[in-house]
């Protein structure tokens, strides 16, 4: 772990404060417009009508903030160290009727655009939309363009703490007129200087309000989340305790006269078959490695946070440590599935390596090609060029691959075989009917509501932050749910577990992944509510990235819980079996 987190903070390290002198040219970049309402439907800035140099010169960005959709590139604003500026001159703009439909358009769907000075992030509105109500009369309909804006900077010294653009000093500009118009494009500069210490402007763009505040204040409801968990967590472990309790009394009662015989029930009478390995060993392989995977990648990306190695306004930061993370935790992957297909006596190994490095690679990939060539059919900046296409392909090919096969040799050569507490028959028990509550879709419900209920509302803030304008930075509340959700669904799985037994069904394996992997179920229909109810988010740009990465969420959902819910029930019955006498 020590190693990965070097590694990935090499890759993260930010570059100290750049140092001005008093005149020194402060770059300023454009980034990307989109509508306000839908976050990652972004477009490269000069994509409007506006003024641009010829020829146009992009800057160098990482890794993560080609993934973010950033596509920096220098503009024509010419900004001094210290020196302020009032109704400077850019340029004039003389818009025909394409480009004057293009700006209103633009302007209707509350288009916003972002520059960058100093890795300090701008935001403000392209323009302003005023519209009456349906039943007003007259009905108003007035669209207007903000061709002028001012920079505000702030110094301390020879560094930059804080950069601002604002738009409401002055009248826009009104494009309800007859083609051509020409539009003069100006800009002010005004320096302030400020007391804060450098090193602390990073705390500045917590207060940045161009998008909305609304996460620091939602402690209660962690607290009261926590406390309801934390009681039915408690309920379930005292009640199955005192229910294990009274079996092994039961069972393990030492009666000469009384044989273990056909009156008897339960989980024991099925001791010769518990232990059965289950169908399709290698795909249930598979899932508990890349299970793992992604926990590991999960509780690395936290800790990561927690060490303030990303900043809160970092430009693809925490993408960047994500794609790193899973190509160099690919060895978990590889040697967790290995070691249980060599548990189960499986020979196909090939084809386990194969399985385990694509089981979610490639329903990645497939969900990236679809959002992917939308965003390319539209001229989003979200599309991925196609250099960024093969770096990570690269990253893949040379590390994620090899890894997962160097894990895979280790998994198979350092793993034994399966030491089960009983011995298994050579004809399998039969299974007497079930009852319609004991199968396998009641068994889901059950087993995912609890843990969705255990990250319910810190899913909201979650979800506000990917797909919103929020800043998240309370990772501290995060890794306690993480942890609380780990909990809940090892204590689920357990519960679902030992009365799915207690029925004489013992085929427990697949059920206790189904178990808290369901909870990627419900994580989806929350995503449904949050589109609907929760967001303003609109067009097919917008909807097919966020309902395909939705999917993938959900998928990674069921692959981490079905993995803790697996080793939970495993070792549970490991213990219960260990700890009842045999005849």
């Amino acid at each position: 772990m020590k190693v990965l987190i070097i590694i990935v903070s090499l890759v993260l390290v930010c570059n100290g404060l750049h140092t001005y002198k008093d005149g020194d040219k402060v770059d300023i970049f454009v980034n990307k417009v989109g509508p306000y309402f839908n976050p990652h439907e972004t477009y490269h800035y000069y994509s409007l009508p506006v003024c641009r140099p010829d020829p146009i010169q992009h800057k160098s960005l990482t890794l993560g903030e080609v993934l973010d959709g950033d596509r920096m590139a220098y503009s024509m604003y010419e900004v001094q160290f210290k020196k302020s500026e009032k109704n400077k001159h850019l340029c004039d703009v003389t818009y025909e009727e394409k480009e004057l439909t293009s700006m209103k358009e633009a302007v209707e769907e509350l288009y916003y655009f972002e520059m960058v000075a100093d890795e300090l992030p701008m935001r403000s509105f392209v323009g302003r939309f005023e519209e009456s109500s349906f039943l007003a009369v007259p009905h108003i309909h007035k669209l207007y363009l903000y061709n002028h804006i001012k920079f505000i900077f702030t110094y301390n010294g020879d560094k930059i703490i804080s950069a601002n653009v604002t738009t409401a000093e002055y009248e826009p500009m009104s494009l309800e007129v007859d083609p051509p118009l020409k539009i003069d494009f100006q800009y002010s500069v005004e320096w302030k200087e400020s007391a804060v210490d450098p090193a602390k402007r990073s705390t500045l763009l917590k207060d940045y309000s161009f998008f909305p505040r609304t996460l620091e204040i939602h402690w209660l409801s962690i607290i009261n989340s926590v406390i309801l968990v934390s009681l039915l967590m408690a309920f379930v472990v005292v009640i199955l305790t005192r229910v294990l309790r009274s079996d092994f009394s039961r069972y393990n009662k030492v009666d000469e006269e009384e044989d273990f015989g056909d009156d008897d029930n339960g989980w024991k009478i099925i001791h010769a078959d518990v232990f059965r390995f289950p169908k399709l060993k290698s795909l249930f392989c598979s899932i508990i490695g890349v299970g793992s995977q992604l926990l590991a990648i999960g509780g690395g990306i936290i800790i990561m946070a927690l060490l303030g190695m990303f900043k809160a306004h970092g430009h693809g930061s925490i993408n960047t440590a994500a794609i790193l993370l899973y190509a160099l935790t690919s060895c978990i992957a590889g040697y967790v599935s290995s070691s249980y297909y060599r548990k189960f006596q499986g020979g196909n190994w090939v084809a386990n390596i194969i399985l385990t490095s694509s089981l979610f690679t490639a329903p990645c990939f497939i969900v990236w090609s679809v959002v992917n060539s939308v965003h390319w059919w539209y001229g989003s900046t979200q599309a991925l060029p196609f250099t960024t296409v093969l770096l990570l392909g690269f990253i893949w090919v040379l590390i994620g691959l090899p890894l997962t096969v160097i894990g895979g040799i280790m998994g198979k050569n350092t793993s034994g075989d399966f030491d089960a507490p009983c011995r298994t028959k050579n004809i399998a028990r039969e299974i007497p009917p079930q009852p319609w509550y004991r199968n396998t879709l009641c068994h889901m419900i059950f087993g995912g509501f609890l843990p969705f209920s255990a990250v319910s509302v810190e899913l909201y803030y979650v979800f506000a932050t990917v797909w919103g304008r929020e800043v998240y930075t309370l990772y501290g509340i995060l890794m306690v749910v993480f942890f609380i959700e780990l909990s809940v669904s090892a204590c689920v799985a357990v519960a679902l577990t030992y009365f799915h037994l207690s029925s004489e069904d013992y085929r427990w394996w697949w059920r206790s992944v189904f178990s808290a992997g369901s909870t990627g179920i419900f994580v989806f229909f929350y995503a449904i509510f949050f589109y609907v109810r929760r967001s303003n988010m609109s067009g097919i740009v917008q909807s097919v990235e966020f309902f395909g990465y939705s999917l993938l969420t959900c998928f990674a959902f069921f692959l981490s819980l079905g993995t803790v819910s697996f080793f939970a029930s495993l070792k549970f019955i490991r213990y219960i079996y260990v700890n009842l006498k045999m005849d």
